[in-house]
């Protein structure tokens, strides 16, 4: 199994979106900024050692990392295969994702959220600055945008901008929505 060759820019969207310097991140790490720069520009891939310390300082799996390794150079950062999506979270949340996006490089990323049966976000989200947007693919779920409660159904979909969010799904059965979050948090 080989690196995604985008996995440099996937560092650095990581990065970014926690709002971490690289001086911080490499500081976590004890690598050099040298290094990590080198590694988000893609001059330099980083060992196995080196990906699951990173991995797990951004909660993902090391799998994340891997994912398209397999297809052409011509498909990595534009097609990403249902077979190579990547679960993020876990289940004992309540909450397990899927990231669609093929790369984090860009302005939005696109994730797959099932809500277990009788689960909950064990109350609000903190507001985070980005725009959130989705909408209900199967079952029903319960959310919370700031104070507003809405029920949804299958179809349904909803947006909102830098808003405290909260979830909860009372059903029998998985509640799945497709998300759109910009800029990218994963």
């Amino acid at each position: 199994m080989t690196v995604n060759s985008l996995v440099g820019s996937d560092i650095r969207a990581l990065r970014k979106s926690r709002g971490l310097t690289i001086t911080e991140l490499t500081a976590t790490l004890g690598r050099s900024v040298g290094w990590l720069s080198q590694v988000e520009r893609g001059q330099t891939t980083p060992s196995v050692k080196d990906l699951a310390a990173i991995a797990a300082y951004f909660d993902v799996s090391l799998n994340f990392f891997f994912r398209s390794a397999h297809q052409s150079p011509e498909e990595q950062g534009l097609i990403l295969r249902a077979e190579d999506r990547v679960p993020i979270g876990s289940s004992e949340t309540g909450l397990t994702e899927e990231l669609l996006s093929p790369t984090l490089g860009g302005r939005f990323e696109m994730i797959m959220s099932t809500f277990a049966p009788h689960s909950d976000s064990d109350g609000h989200k903190v507001a985070r600055p980005t725009e959130d947007g989705g909408v209900l693919i199967s079952g029903q779920l319960t959310i919370w945008i700031g104070t507003q409660k809405v029920v949804l159904h299958p179809g349904d979909s909803f947006q909102f901008k830098e808003s405290s969010y909260a979830w909860q799904n009372d059903g029998a059965t998985p509640a799945v929505v497709f998300w759109v979050i910009s800029p990218p948090v994963y």
